[in-house]
């Protein structure tokens, strides 16, 4: 973990803290569940190869991307975010922390240019095959698909993809390899 890790992730939790009263980012309201859900961001970094390019599609408040982001510096996050409100917080915390390795797209996945990204995360988006056509045009050989997802998973898996499963507490975290 990156030595500013811990001092990011503090003052984003104080940002979204403030803005979320007035703009209702994420059902996340309480201290507690904002915790629940950076530890829920970071856990895949226990077993994500080194990448240099990401994407986050529905980055919301910044779940996972932003706080991915923070934690894998040396990887560049495009963080998708439609909800213009939402941008905007991204883009305030991007700036306030001086984050180089984000940029903020406020738009739909759909709406971007197709280039190649080594990781494309999701979480609480849409389902596991509307996920795989919404990366479609970033995926090359070799590109990891990172879908945070519930028990209900393992009903969306289809059998033909080279992927893994690994759980945690309250979270199934697909790995889909293309």
């Amino acid at each position: 973990m990156p030595e500013q890790f811990f001092e990011q992730v503090e003052h984003y939790k104080i940002l979204l803290e403030k803005w979320n009263k007035i703009h209702n980012l994420t059902g996340a309201k309480t201290l507690h569940q904002i915790n629940e859900f950076i530890v829920d961001a970071i856990t895949p970094i226990t077993f994500l190869p080194p990448v240099t390019k990401a994407m986050d599609i529905g980055t919301g408040a910044g779940f996972p991307g932003m706080i991915l982001a923070m934690a894998m510096p040396k990887t560049h996050f495009t963080l998708v975010e439609p909800l213009t409100k939402r941008a905007s917080f991204l883009q305030f915390v991007k700036a306030d922390l001086g984050l180089n390795n984000v940029d903020v797209k406020a738009l739909r996945v759909e709406q971007l240019p197709s280039e190649p990204y080594d990781l494309i995360t999701s979480r609480a988006v849409t389902d596991t095959d509307m996920l795989l056509k919404l990366s479609e045009p970033f995926c090359t050989k070799g590109t990891l698909l990172l879908f945070y997802k519930g028990e209900k998973v393992y009903d969306e898996i289809n059998e033909s993809l080279d992927y893994t499963i690994i759980e945690a507490e309250n979270r199934h975290y697909l790995l889909i390899k293309r």
